[in-house]
């Protein structure tokens, strides 16, 4: 592969794209399961609520709140294992010996994640507004939820890097993703346990996170009304301070050893 000193280029591009769409997790995980989930815990809602006002609400809410799976699947874990795997063979240290650096390598990684995110959630989005009838977002509550899932996918492809270049090995990167992976959803309300039924210890870890606010507020944002967001920029703020710290560490450490 050619390196011609850019950040970003059309090959290397494609050569990373071709790898994510060739990895099993992210059509498992981050397609099939969270449209599987988004149209089972919807249906069932749909059987218990018989008010077609509340129903609609809630129906959306469900919807925003899954629609994280997609990053966190995707991204997070099948990125994470997939880059323990390379870690495994030695790919990226032969890669920096023909001259292609790790920001290069990283740069157009997380932009071929992020291209699949979007064709993922072209099909979450068809298969919500034909199946779940969820409501139509005001403008800006479109634009906050874009913005809000991109920012997230970012920390999260750098938390996963990190992961997997500290841990190295891909039962260990797998396990440690999958537990992660779990526990956001978990602590964010999407299985089952809503955060205003959580103790008290479960609500200030629920509160670190940004699926959290997603999953429980953002249908006011979705219909473009007034909300606070002091706590969830404060969430975001934290989860990307440690996953930037992590992927500091980690590329420096990498690069002391080729050094």
């Amino acid at each position: 592969m050619h390196y011609n000193g850019k950040l970003f280029s059309k090959q290397m591009l494609l050569f990373e794209f071709r790898k994510t769409i060739g990895n099993p997790y992210v059509h498992i995980f981050g397609v099939g399961m969270p449209v599987l989930m988004m149209i089972i815990i919807t249906r069932v809602v749909m059987m218990e609520i018989p008010v077609p006002s509340v129903l609609s609400s809630m129906v959306t809410t469900i919807f925003l709140g899954i629609g994280t799976m997609i990053p966190m699947a995707s991204i997070f874990m099948g990125y994470g294992v997939s880059h323990a795997q390379e870690l495994e063979k030695g790919i990226p240290q032969r890669m920096e010996l023909f001259g292609i650096k790790v920001s290069v390598t990283l740069c157009n990684r997380i932009l071929s994640e992020l291209i699949f995110m979007a064709m993922a959630f072209v099909i979450y989005f068809v298969v919500g507004y034909v199946f779940v009838g969820v409501e139509a977002p005001g403008w800006s509550g479109a634009v906050l939820y874009a913005v809000c899932i991109l920012m997230l996918s970012v920390i999260l492809f750098c938390l996963s890097h990190g992961i997997a270049s500290l841990l190295k090995k891909f039962g260990a990167v797998y396990c440690v993703t999958m537990l992660l992976y779990f526990g956001q959803m978990i602590l964010g309300g999407m299985m089952g346990i809503s955060y205003d039924n959580m103790p008290s210890a479960m609500q200030a870890a629920a509160r670190l996170l940004p699926v959290t606010y997603i999953n429980r507020d953002f249908y006011t944002v979705w219909k473009g009304e007034h909300y606070n967001f002091m706590p969830m920029v404060q969430a975001y703020l934290l989860m990307g301070a440690v996953a930037g710290i992590l992927l500091f560490v980690t590329v420096r450490k990498e690069r002391r050893k080729l050094h």
